[in-house]
């Protein structure tokens, strides 16, 4: 052991490195898990690679505490959970994301210990790892997602918005909603399984299949608040539709640039200003129409 380790550490100093290994302790168990339930060989080997040197961070920042630390339950769990639903590749850069900070903390605590600095570029070639590994399947087809939760978002905001002062009944408008949403689902689907056969895709049925989940996610999404609100309350059923258009336009983007590492602000301004200017343009024309044609319902 060198000079420096047998040094007792400050409080603070003291505190940060406990910090550090309870965080590579239990990131090393997340990796693990994950990586026993892959199919793929490369991928699995990948991701024990990098679990076996966050455990060999974990000894080293053991050396200087002298503690030995537990994984996080909860924690495992949590990110063990997300890999399942939302997919490893989007659980892991969460994780990884989240230790974007500790690189000056780790820079800082180089002048005192100097394997510190080690640990920081392993840290960063775990990022390049995860980054050159990206073969999930459902991010193989995360354009198709883009393409029916992007599509339903624009149209259907504008037809509810444009019906809704046209209608002024909630059932009628979610009724007209649901009707459109559906045969633009399946429509969309069959356009984008004939666009990949086209393109000599062999997976194009998975392809049409992410693109009609997508959009039928994003229909009952927006179509729910007409059906939760009694049949005068128009109004208040469509700021919660505009709501939880700009909701799920936040959710998708945010995990499309979390998988996929894209800048997140620019992408879901642009998403979310085209929905709700679509929607605005509709309401006027939704509000035009019943003055002009003298429709009463």
């Amino acid at each position: 052991m060198s000079e420096s380790r047998i040094q007792p550490l400050n409080g603070q100093t003291l505190s940060r490195v406990l910090a550090f290994q309870q965080n590579e302790v239990t990131e090393a168990e997340i990796y693990r898990r994950i990586a026993a339930r892959q199919k793929s060989e490369s991928e699995r080997e990948t991701l024990e690679r990098i679990a076996a040197e966050e455990e060999a961070h974990a000894v080293i920042w053991r050396g200087y505490t002298g503690q030995e630390l537990l994984p996080q339950k909860g924690k495992v769990l949590w990110f063990s959970l997300l890999s399942r639903v939302l997919g490893y590749t989007f659980a892991l850069k969460l994780m990884e994301k989240g230790e974007d900070g500790a690189q000056d903390s780790y820079a800082e605590l180089g002048r005192e210990i100097p394997e510190a600095l080690q640990i920081a570029a392993d840290e960063q070639a775990h990022e390049q790892a995860l980054l050159a590994m990206l073969n999930e399947e459902r991010l193989q087809y995360v354009g198709s997602m883009v393409l029916g939760m992007s599509d339903a978002l624009v149209e259907l905001t504008g037809t509810l918005a444009g019906l809704t002062f046209a209608m002024q009944n909630t059932r009628l408008i979610a009724l007209s909603g649901l009707i459109t949403g559906i045969s633009a689902t399946l429509s969309m689907a069959s356009s984008e399984y004939l666009s990949a056969r086209s393109d000599g895709d062999s997976d194009a049925f998975k392809s049409c299949l992410y693109t009609g989940i997508a959009y039928l996610i994003a229909v009952l999404c927006i179509v729910l608040p007409y059906l939760l609100f009694p049949a005068g309350g128009y109004v208040g059923a469509l700021c919660c539709m505009l709501a939880a258009a700009v909701l799920l336009i936040l959710g998708f983007t945010y995990y499309i640039s979390v998988a996929k590492s894209l800048p997140f602000k620019k992408r879901f301004a642009e998403m979310a200003l085209i929905s709700l200017s679509v929607a605005a343009i509709s309401f006027v024309i939704g509000l035009l129409v019943k003055k002009f044609l003298g429709i009463d319902l």
